[in-house]
């Protein structure tokens, strides 16, 4: 592996151990193994590995998020008891990656300085969009664009109040009964 690698590696670990808004460029040469003319080498400056580091965080957790929503088996289900099956597979999965996403709450502080991680993450939220339309309803974007951007968007919002409360609260976040059965009140009362 060489310093490249190293210092992606470092900052990742860093922004895990010391968030996104507190990792110096010391921590991450202390972390990879290499030193500080190295940063200015490869990547042109600590704020541009730091984006990168947070969006290989982010990468990674989507594919292992990806991963682990493909191995649900949810074959035969429909409606609430589809959400329900991949619900928890997404809390599990937001458990397991607990420290990513306090370095993007972190690196939203940071948005309004760095245009990077601001398009990054609306990116992210927008390609996130197709993928719960496409999980939870079996809603291809590529044939029902509109629909799948509807559904998507109350699950993007669904999912981002769920972080937060994983966040700030994880003993108490709903689970996926909870929420299906809460989507079960609100559909019975329209």
């Amino acid at each position: 592996m060489g310093h490249r690698e190293d210092l992606l590696d470092g900052a990742v670990r860093c922004i895990y151990e010391k968030g996104y808004g507190r990792t110096t460029a010391r921590d991450i040469v202390a972390a990879s193994g290499t030193n500080l003319g190295s940063i200015g080498y490869h990547y042109g400056s600590t704020e541009a590995l730091l984006n990168a580091a947070l969006e290989k965080a982010l990468e990674d957790w989507g594919t292992q998020l990806a991963t682990a929503l493909l191995a649900t088996n949810a074959d035969g289900l429909q409606g609430l008891a589809r959400f329900e099956a991949y619900w928890n597979s997404v809390i599990a999965s937001i458990a397991g990656h607990r420290p990513a996403f306090m370095a993007s709450f972190d690196a939203f502080l940071q948005m309004e300085h760095a245009p990077a991680i601001r398009a990054m993450i609306t990116e992210g939220m927008q390609d996130a969009r197709g993928l719960w339309a496409s999980v939870f309803h079996n809603v291809d974007i590529a044939t029902e664009p509109q629909k799948a951007f509807q559904l998507g968007s109350f699950y993007q919002a669904l999912i981002s109040g769920v972080l937060t409360q994983w966040l700030i609260d994880p003993a108490n976040a709903p689970t996926g009964h909870d929420l299906a059965e809460a989507l079960r009140m609100i559909a019975d009362t329209l």
